[in-house]
């Protein structure tokens, strides 16, 4: 019987698949017809749906056939989007310019402008290219900046300072940026150095496919460059070779070898450091000081001050900062951090950790100028900064509520309607994208009303985001909402644990949306793993757990905040060690913990974490639950007293004496 069975499936899908190659050739209702006959759909949201996944797939065939028999639908702009984005690369200039033209000034017009000016700079279409890319409103997109700059260069306009601003994040590059750079080599805007300062950059971030394009500017063997970045230690056994290349690829293997063994690759740096010139000694200690840095090993300090004039990269001059301040070496906290390009010292951390080292020399007034700059900042420096001036961290006066003739207005916006529509239909990517195009044009007024309709239609994770987003006026039941407070306050209760920080670490954890899913697995409110779901479950006894029980309130609610409490009570009590845990696993804070020469503030251990996602997280999990407390308890709060120190194991915090 079952041989029966694969037989007929076998015969379906052939049947199926002749009748799939015979609707791609028919016509526009001939391909509706056939594709009714194929599948039947229960709705046109249904059919919409069948729609989009063709797009997704690039089956003009199929589009054509669903575009077909939604004549009527209410979304015809993402209808006629879905079809035009399968035949993007052979549309004409005349087909996509009428599709524009027809829904100009839409978030799906600058989708497809988006989509079509990549095309313009595969082919080098710059007439046309420079006449769409003006127009282009998101402008998000890293390769077409890339084609920007290429449109100008080739116009002879120089760019490579421009360039090299953008040119920072080698694994966002693509063609776009792969072209930029061979022509301003080519053409004498980007000299040897500039070349190898990428390279650098791609061997860091093992961007092999940069790499090898670069090694074919620069006239290096392949095989040569492979063995470099792929199998250092080969390269390494030996003493270097002579000559400006030999040098330079050796010292990108002692880079990638201290991505494994920094210590190793230092030794043979000093082995053989005679035979490199002071600057290339720099660029060697700088490469191995970063992997050093990133490992969170003592020995960094030392690599760093031997760096001295190396060029780095942004994640370079970020860790020789961080290297600093786990150290507690403020001079040079204050020396790197004066080294770094304007736009990356300008950032809101550095204002903060340059505004200390001030103090540290005693230069208050100074320092305290640097943190007013950031102090109305809502975030984890900005709060940081406020404390450095003498305050708590508080909530804001409450604003005049959102009145009905705010809100009607908003809630029948056509675009927000449409977003609406989406998220209904499941479909996130598109709703938010609607949405976010549709603030673009709103009053902070407007603003909070928005955020209002999305509460009203039960989408927290809008709610949160669209109110963050104002800066004058702000609504912090709207920033900082407390659902499923019946539970969440059993559950915390229960185990004595601070209501304020879990539902910090749920605002960044899944924005409240009950059943967020996310990349790797985890799901709910509190995102758990499968394998931590079971293994708390069986802990407080709810036995066989079913994995659709997950998502449920209060189940996910226990099972998250038992773990977290496990988590803690391992930690010795350390939120920011905890916050960690949740988010990379116990085993990586106690590592990192281990790795402490000294005790070290909270927010010191906070931006030394290795792995910038998990930096982030702790930053707003702890900058969360304070404005959470400063809600529950109608009192000012200390986020540097959440953030306690952090001590090596074996010692306690009544042992650390800090400043």
């Amino acid at each position: 019987m079952k041989l029966v069975n694969n037989k007929m499936k076998k015969i379906v899908r052939l049947s199926l698949n002749v009748c799939l190659t015979m609707v791609a050739a028919l016509s526009p209702f001939s391909q509706a017809i056939a594709a009714k006959s194929i599948k039947s759909f229960v709705n046109d949201d249904d059919r919409f749906m069948a729609l989009r996944d063709a797009a997704m797939h690039d089956d003009t065939g199929a589009a054509q056939a669903h575009a077909a028999a939604l004549g009527n639908y209410g979304i015809p702009s993402y209808v006629d989007y879905y079809v035009l984005r399968t035949k993007i690369v052979s549309a004409s200039a005349t087909e996509v310019k009428a599709f524009l033209s027809k829904y100009e000034g839409s978030a799906i017009a600058d989708r497809l402008r988006n989509d079509w000016l990549l095309v313009l700079g595969r082919r080098a279409d710059w007439q046309n290219f420079d006449v769409q890319y003006p127009q282009f409103v998101v402008a998000d997109d890293t390769q077409l900046k890339c084609y920007a700059l290429l449109s100008r260069a080739v116009k002879q306009q120089k760019v490579a300072t421009e360039a090299r601003a953008l040119l920072i994040a080698p694994r966002d590059y693509a063609d776009g940026c792969y072209s930029l750079v061979t022509y301003l080599f080519e053409n004498g805007q980007f000299t040897e150095a500039d070349l190898w300062e990428q390279m650098r950059m791609a061997a860091e971030n093992s961007a092999m496919p940069l790499a090898q394009r670069l090694g074919k500017l620069l006239n290096i063997p392949e095989k040569s460059l492979t063995q470099a970045i792929e199998k250092p230690g080969k390269l390494l056994k030996k003493a270097p070779a002579a000559g400006k290349l030999a040098h330079a690829l050796y010292l990108i293997a002692l880079g990638r070898a201290a991505k494994v063994d920094p210590e190793d690759a230092a030794d043979t740096l000093s082995r053989y450091s005679a035979q490199f010139s002071a600057t290339e000694r720099s660029q060697g200690w700088a490469q191995i000081a970063l992997q050093a840095a990133q490992k969170l090993r003592p020995e960094a300090l030392g690599y760093w001050q031997r760096a001295e004039g190396a060029t780095l990269s942004q994640e370079g001059y970020q860790w020789r900062v961080r290297t600093a301040l786990r150290e507690g070496d403020w001079r040079l906290v204050k020396s790197a951090i004066n080294a770094m390009p304007a736009g990356l010292k300008s950032d809101s951390a550095w204002v903060y950790w340059y505004g200390r080292s001030l103090m540290m020399e005693g230069k208050n007034e100074e320092a305290q100028a640097l943190f007013a700059s950031i102090a109305d900042q809502m975030h984890f420096y900005g709060q940081l900064a406020l404390e450095e001036r003498g305050q708590k961290i508080g909530v804001p006066v409450a604003i005049n509520p959102i009145s009905m003739e705010e809100l009607v207005p908003v809630a029948n916006n056509p675009n927000l309607q449409r977003a609406l529509k989406f998220y209904a239909m499941n479909l996130r990517f598109e709703g938010t994208r609607e949405w976010n195009w549709e603030l673009r044009k709103m009053t902070e007024r407007q603003h909070l009303a928005a955020a209002e309709l999305a509460r009203q239609n039960n989408l927290l994770d809008r709610m949160v985001s669209t109110s963050d987003r104002t800066k004058g006026e702000m609504d912090f039941s709207q920033r900082y909402p407390t659902p499923f407070n019946d539970s969440m306050y059993k559950t915390t209760q229960a185990l004595g644990m601070d209501m304020a920080w879990v539902y910090g670490l749920i605002r960044q954890e899944s924005r409240f949306v009950m059943h967020a899913k996310s990349h790797v697995g985890a799901s709910g409110l509190m995102q758990l793993m499968p394998a931590t779901a079971r293994y708390v479950a069986k802990k407080i006894g709810l036995g066989n757990l079913l994995p659709q029980q997950v998502n449920e309130i209060d189940t996910n609610i226990a099972l998250g905040t038992n773990y977290l409490n496990m988590v803690l009570t391992d930690l010795g009590g350390s939120q920011a060690l905890a916050s960690a845990a949740y988010n990379a696993g116990p085993g990586r804070p106690r590592a990192w913990r281990a790795s402490l020469t000294r005790p070290v503030e909270g927010a010191i251990f906070a931006e030394t974490i290795p792995f910038s996602e998990t930096r982030g997280y702790v930053k707003n999990v702890l900058s969360n639950a304070t404005y959470y407390a400063a809600l529950f308890e109608k009192k000012p709060q200390s986020l540097k007293a959440r953030l306690g120190v952090v001590v090596p194991k074996g010692m306690s915090a009544a042992d650390a004496e800090l400043p």
